[in-house]
Formats: C-alpha cells, structure tokens, sequence
C-alpha cells in the first residue's frame, strides 16, 4: 500500500438506524483513489443495510470537508485508460449516493473544493457552517469539473455552475452556496453536531418505506447518469495527461 493509502481513513459508525461515516485523509481530506472506492463500497453496503435508514457523511477535521482529488495521483497517470480509471471513482461514487436506497446528509464544517464540491451536491440534505466556502479549481490546472457537472448544476442550476467553474481562482462564499441551494441549513460551527444529529434522529423516526419512495422521487431523472459520468470521466482522463495539465498540477503542489 503506497503512502497515499495507507494515511486515507474511512470510519462508519451507528446509532440506532443512524449510520455516520467518517473519511479522512492529512492532504485536506483529498481522495486517493482507493479511498473513493472504499467510501463508494461503503455507501453500497448501507443501501442493502435494513437496519439503517438514515446516512450521515462527514470529515476529518474543523478546516476543510474536501479538497477534492489526490493531485500526487493525478500527476502517477500515464495514459489515458489510467485517466478514466482514476476519474471514474468519482463517477462511481455520485452514482452510488445516487442510488442509494437511504437519504444522505451531509454534514460540512469547512472548505470544499473540485470533487469535495460535487460530493456535497450529490448528498440529499446538506448542513454546513459559514466556514464552508466552496470552489472548482478545475479549469486552473487544465482540466474540468465535467465528472461532478451533472450533480453540482442539479442543485445550484447552470448558470451558478458555470460562475463557479469559469472563476477557478475564487472561492464562493459559504452564505452563496447557501442562497443557491448547495446547502440546505446554514449554521454556527458550535452549533453543528447538534443540528445535524437533531435533524437525523427527526428523520429515522418517520417510515423508512416513505423516506426510500422520497429518495427515487428526489434523484428522478437522473437514470442516465450511469453512462454520463462515464464518458465525463473518459474526457477528463485525457485532459489531465496534457502539457498544461502537467505545469498546473506540479505548479500548485508547490
């Protein structure tokens, strides 16, 4: 296991038919490969879990929720196969929280940022502390948020999506993602534990049959999402091997 791994963390705990899952990794609680499938894997299992009803994701720390993708393995991608290999972890996961048979909240006390964003919007109901700014660098390093668009403009629109993508140097405040729909409740960071396992506990109690009739209704029309993120995964793989790619990716990890 290379050094990447083996620092990742992946956490599920329960309470009641609350399950909590912790990821974190010391680069920002950035993703490695291994640990998207991990997480992907995890999010899998509780779907079939009957005795759970409701997901909590969160992660390590008080600074940041997501730095989005591992720029160390980003730079290991040699061909395009490698490419799409990497980026379809991303896919895999959205497509996996999509399907999900249980609702997910997200619980985000800092800064996201490329993927971290996209995780974000795939959550079903998302609390967040005014810490939570958010941005997609991805056009900074020469590629795009083109795997997450589907899940980011299903929440904030297009048009939001689009300010955010063609601004790659500037974060979007905590209170506009709020206002956009990113986020669902805005709160104090003291504050959010609290919140977040009250609204929880509120939703485990009410019919676990409705709240899975709730999760189809909410992800309706997204069925093409399977291939989508995919073919998304297959243009981003091709971009991250180019000149400019290669600059901005060794140029930010300075």
């Amino acid at each position: 296991m290379n050094l990447e791994n083996a620092n990742a963390s992946l956490e599920t705990s329960f309470q009641n038919t609350i399950a909590t899952v912790q990821f974190g990794h010391p680069a920002s609680n950035s993703f490695p490969r291994q640990l998207l499938d991990r997480l992907t894997a995890e999010i899998n299992l509780l779907s079939r879990n009957e005795n759970v009803s409701v997901i909590i994701l969160k992660s390590e720390g008080n600074r940041v929720f997501c730095s989005g993708a591992s720029f160390d393995e980003l730079l290991q991608v040699e061909n395009e196969e490698q490419g799409t290999e990497f980026f379809s972890g991303f896919a895999h996961l959205l497509n996996a929280m999509r399907n999900c048979n249980k609702l997910i909240i997200g619980r985000v006390q800092g800064k996201a940022v490329g993927g971290g964003v996209g995780i974000i919007s795939a959550c079903d109901y998302v609390f967040a502390t005014l810490l939570s700014d958010v941005k997609l660098s991805e056009l900074a390093i020469g590629i795009g948020p083109f795997v997450i668009e589907p899940a980011v403009s299903r929440k904030i629109g297009k048009t939001a999506m689009a300010e955010m993508t063609l601004a790659p140097d500037q974060w979007k405040s905590a209170k506009w993602a709020f206002e956009k729909g990113l986020y669902s409740v805005l709160c104090d960071a003291a504050n959010l534990d609290l919140e977040v396992n009250d609204f929880a506990q509120k939703l485990s109690s009410y019919n676990p049959e409705a709240l899975f009739e709730m999760k189809k209704i909410i992800w309706e029309g997204t069925e093409q999402w399977e291939s989508i993120l995919i073919e998304r995964a297959k243009i981003t793989g091709k971009l991250v091997l180019s000149d400019f790619a290669r600059k901005a990716l060794i140029q930010f990890k300075k």
